[in-house]
């Protein structure tokens, strides 16, 4: 495959996650427990504590994951440097996300993040994720 079909290919891939997840979150801010059986064991498993964020902060990680969809997928035409920059921005972020999650200190960027639960889910699943996501992104640069 030509590396420009590959950073498409990526590129589509890595947005549809942003995407998702993005979705998860509004879904989760207006009362939804999806996946979990309640929004106790939601808040458990993915905050890592008993408090449920609020509506509003739901819906800001919600805009900024599909801000990154949107810069992934280059669908607003932006000057090249500035796209650029943006993307580095959010590579930094998902991949501190990622790096810190996986050495169990997520307590120190989200404090009161420290069940059990979650960070066994954190070890497992969020921060590779967030990994995975930094790379996608780093690579449709």
């Amino acid at each position: 495959m030509p590396a420009r079909a590959e950073r498409t290919s990526n590129g589509a891939l890595t947005a549809t996650a942003l995407c998702a997840i993005a979705g998860l979150h509004v879904s989760w801010g207006l009362g939804s427990s999806f996946p979990f059986r309640s929004r106790e064991q939601l808040a458990d498993s993915v905050i890592g504590s008993s408090e449920f964020p609020s509506l509003g902060a739901c819906m800001a990680v919600a805009a900024a994951l599909a801000l990154a969809a949107v810069l992934v997928a280059s669908v607003v035409p932006l000057p090249r440097g500035l796209r650029t920059l943006a993307l580095r921005v959010v590579t930094s972020v998902l991949a501190t996300r990622g790096v810190v999650g996986a050495f169990g200190h997520t307590a120190m960027l989200s404090p009161g993040s420290d069940s059990p639960t979650f960070q066994r889910l954190d070890k497992r699943i969020y921060a590779p994720l967030c990994l995975w996501l930094a790379a996608g992104v780093r690579r449709s640069i």
